[in-house]
């Protein structure tokens, strides 16, 4: 009796914005369904191929694949209005759509007043704001622990109407009491009626998809020996509880969160596979020891194009931070690791990498949880560049002595083999490494 299939999960091990994207979609060709598990539309996931350009917010990275089941798991909050602009944006057919895209009944709404109550929350917040998306997303969660949120299902009650008009009352008296008026915020420059009317309308187009229980499909679909990959968004460091804390998302970004956002026994997870980029970025605020502010991490940030896909806000760039990345693959249990970005490393004759931290006379090995960040220094060992164009190289026996040394050095750190070399944004700059 063969035993049964189990689902990978891939995820980012930084601070998001690793390339998750692009790698999902060049390894889907060896999967049947790509799901979702975490996050909202503060996620934001490029693609590159046939000279055009992608940005996935909510839909998994599969979905440009014929042959490919996409699925929207339980753990994911939705935005009606922007998953509609989402999937009239990538130049789908709405019968591919159709056959191609499933979402679980389970999955909470982000209502427009969640984005009005988000946007609410950080400015109160004044100089300690966390660099929220104003997504609306940690208002949606805030309300699926509470058990007051409203999930895709729902829309199918009586009483669905009547819930909603209730829940958005309930956020306007909270905006009201952090002493703002419900009108200086507009969600993505819309007034509030506009909004909600648009809302509504991509409400209905999701009606039009596949909702399933996607707990019992994805099992069975195991049970029946389909090859499934988990995909993630933002990033370990992210996670509400083993990030930066309070400066991380509202969802748990680590492999234990595909078993919650999916459904899924910790025994059916296969293979982790663990994205991060030869260097560091992060949006937003919250502690990043290795962040560069000098000529440095300006060249990272202009040739590696640093901007957010989702905010487009300039990132911060800094040197690959090795014990963070270690922490990452233990929590994650990561038995493959995909670097990305390495190109951009080109531009530079020497850089660094963080081996470990000094804090109050101590060199510490591991990044502490409560933490003086202006007490935390780096310790960084210098590494000779390559100086030259990786993107046309196909073969990893073609590549300089220098990125050699610099994959031996990560790998002899964290302990697990990178297996994939991402070159550059298009899906064909990727080399398979071992």
């Amino acid at each position: 009796m063969s035993l049964p299939e189990k689902a990978d999960v891939l995820l980012g091990l930084q601070w998001g914005d690793e390339g998750k994207g692009k790698i999902v979609d060049v390894l889907t060709p060896e999967y049947q369904v790509i799901a979702r598990f975490q996050g909202g539309p503060n996620a934001g996931h490029t693609l590159e191929f046939d000279n055009q350009k992608f940005v996935l917010h909510t839909i998994p990275s599969g979905i440009f694949h014929p042959g490919c089941t996409n699925v929207v798991g339980n753990g994911v909050v939705i935005d009606p209005l922007v998953f509609r602009l989402e999937m009239e944006s990538l130049g789908v057919e709405m019968a591919a759509f159709r056959e191609r895209l499933l979402v679980s009944d389970k999955a909470h709404l982000i209502l427009p007043s969640h984005r009005v109550l988000d946007a609410a929350y950080e400015k109160s917040k004044g100089n300690a704001r966390i660099g929220s998306t104003l997504k609306g997303i940690g208002p949606a969660y805030t309300d699926k622990i509470a058990r007051t949120g409203l999930r895709l299902g729902d829309v199918r009650l009586p009483s669905f109407k009547k819930r909603y008009e209730r829940l958005k009352e309930t956020h306007f008296k909270l905006i009201a009491s952090l002493g703002f008026d419900t009108g200086s915020f507009q969600p993505e420059g819309m007034e509030f009626g506009t909004y909600e009317a648009k809302w509504f309308e991509g409400l209905d187009l999701i009606g039009e998809l596949q909702h399933i229980e996607s707990e019992t499909y994805l099992n069975q679909a195991l049970d029946q020996g389909v090859r499934v990959l988990a995909e993630g968004a933002q990033g370990t460091l992210l996670d509400i509880d083993f990030g930066s804390y309070p400066y991380v998302t509202s969802s748990s970004t680590i492999a234990a969160g595909a078993c919650t956002g999916l459904g899924l026994a910790p025994s059916r997870i296969g293979e982790v596979i663990g994205i991060f980029k030869a260097y560091c970025t992060r949006v937003g605020s919250g502690p990043f020891p290795t962040e560069l502010h000098d000529g440095d991490g300006e060249l990272l940030r202009k040739v590696g194009n640093e901007f957010g896909s989702t905010t487009g806000r300039p990132r911060r760039c800094g040197w690959l931070d090795l014990p963070a990345l270690k922490y990452s693959v233990m929590v994650n249990g990561v038995t493959r690791l995909v670097i990305t970005k390495i190109d951009v490393l080109s531009a530079m004759e020497t850089f660094k990498v963080c081996t470990g931290y000094e804090y109050e006379g101590r060199e510490l090995k591991q990044l502490p949880s409560i933490v003086d960040p202006c007490r935390l220094k780096p310790v960084l060992k210098e590494m000779k560049g390559w100086q030259s164009d990786l993107g046309p190289i196909k073969s990893a026996r073609d590549l300089p002595a220098e990125v050699h040394d610099y994959l031996m050095l990560i790998q002899d750190f964290v302990k697990v083999p990178i297996q994939v070399i991402s070159t550059g944004p298009d899906r064909s700059q990727t080399i398979y490494y071992k």
